[in-house]
Order: structure tokens, then C-alpha cells, then sequence
């Protein structure tokens, strides 16, 4: 896999989990801000864990249909480089948060069939990055980390005018098909390296991001 491709460990929860994935060699780490998710982090908790984060590595913070009130006080409490938001947030809600907060903001979306594909349209005009994710199902707890993949065929030789990044159901064993299947020159793990919901496995997360880069 050429150097270019980067990969984001998200859900992390410890400083064991971010000297993991700064070992293998993540170039993003996110932290969740959601509290029906097992990842969960008060902004205290991971003020303290993103305070080691290495110099170079993007940190994320992933909310989901966030108001100004949470956001203003994630921000003002955790160092940040960027913001993930998860939900049901609008074109003219993500360009709101980009300008109030001046951080670069990545918009996910979930994908079911190729119909889904014209919302990531509509985003990559504001969006400084897509995440293109899998679908929850009806009734989910949680937008995103739940494992589940869609058919990446969909995604082959698309476009977008900003970066995006694939998610949905990636684990150390299809990884590398993910990526040939869909080109995509960075990718999003959460739940394919935990032990159990919400504990990450370093192993996992190692072997991970070599299947990554030997794609």
C-alpha cells in the first residue's frame, strides 16, 4: 500500500490504547463523545488521554447531533485537531461547526445501497473530510462502530471533492480487500480491534494497520 494511506483507530480509551495505535503507526485517533456508546469519554478523561497523543497524530472527536453548548465545552476543555460528527447533522449544521470552532470537520455518512451514495455528494461540498460508514440498522443504539460492512463495490472508482475515509465492519482480516475493492486511501477501525465492546486490543490493532499497509 503506498505511504499516502493512513488509518484511524477510533473509540480509544486509555494511554495504552493511544501508545497502540501510535506504535502501529495510526495517523488518526478518535475519542467518543456518546453516551449509549461503550467508548464513551467524559471530556476530563480524555483531556488526560489526549494529552499523549504524539505531535503528528490527528486527534478526533467523534459527537454525535452535538449543540453549541457540548461542543463549546469538548473544546474547551480536550485539545482537539479535528471534529467527527456522526449524526443526523445537516449541510448547514456542518458549516456552522466548521466556522464557530475552526476546526476541520468530517461529516459521516452511512451507506446501505447506491442510493445512499448522493448524501456524500451533497457533503464533500462543505466537508473538509467524508466518512463513509455502514448503515446502522433500524432501531440501532449507536450510528457507527457496530461492525457491520456494505458492499464496498459500491464505492469503486468514486470521487469526492474532499478526502474521505472507509469504515464499516473493517478487521485485521479483510482490510486489504476493503481497500482494493474500494481505492480508498484511508481507513476507520473501531470495533475490529476490541477484545470486547469498548476494549481495544493492541495485538488487533497492530496487526491491523500492517494488513493495511501490506495491501
Amino acid at each position: 500500500m503506498p505511504a499516502d494511506v493512513s488509518v484511524k483507530i477510533c473509540g480509544l480509551r486509555t494511554q495504552a490504547d493511544v501508545a497502540a495505535a501510535a506504535n502501529a503507526g495510526a495517523r488518526y485517533v478518535g475519542f467518543v463523545f456518546f453516551p449509549k456508546s461503550p467508548r464513551n469519554l467524559t471530556f476530563e478523561a480524555a483531556a488526560q488521554v489526549a494529552g499523549h497523543v504524539p505531535i503528528g497524530v490527528c486527534k478526533v472527536a467523534l459527537t454525535v447531533n452535538a449543540d453549541d453548548d457540548m461542543l463549546d465545552a469538548l473544546t474547551q476543555t480536550v485539545p482537539l485537531d479535528m471534529l467527527q460528527l456522526h449524526g443526523s447533522e445537516s449541510p448547514e449544521r456542518v458549516a456552522q461547526v466548521k466556522a464557530r470552532y475552526g476546526l476541520p470537520v468530517m461529516k459521516a455518512i452511512g451507506v446501505g445501497d447506491r442510493a445512499d451514495l448522493a448524501q456524500l455528494d451533497l457533503y464533500a461540498g462543505v466537508a473538509d473530510q467524508l466518512l463513509v460508514d455502514a448503515k446502522p440498522p433500524k432501531g440501532a443504539d449507536l450510528p457507527g462502530g457496530n461492525g457491520l460492512a456494505f458492499d464496498w463495490q459500491l464505492l469503486a472508482g468514486r470521487v469526492w471533492r474532499c478526502p474521505w475515509m472507509l469504515a464499516g465492519g473493517l478487521t485485521p482480516d479483510n482490510v486489504a480487500e476493503a481497500i482494493r475493492r474500494t481505492g480508498a486511501r484511508q481507513v476507520d477501525v473501531s470495533s475490529g480491534v476490541e477484545s470486547s465492546p469498548g476494549v481495544k486490543d493492541a495485538k488487533l490493532i497492530h496487526d491491523l494497520v500492517q494488513a493495511a499497509l501490506s495491501a
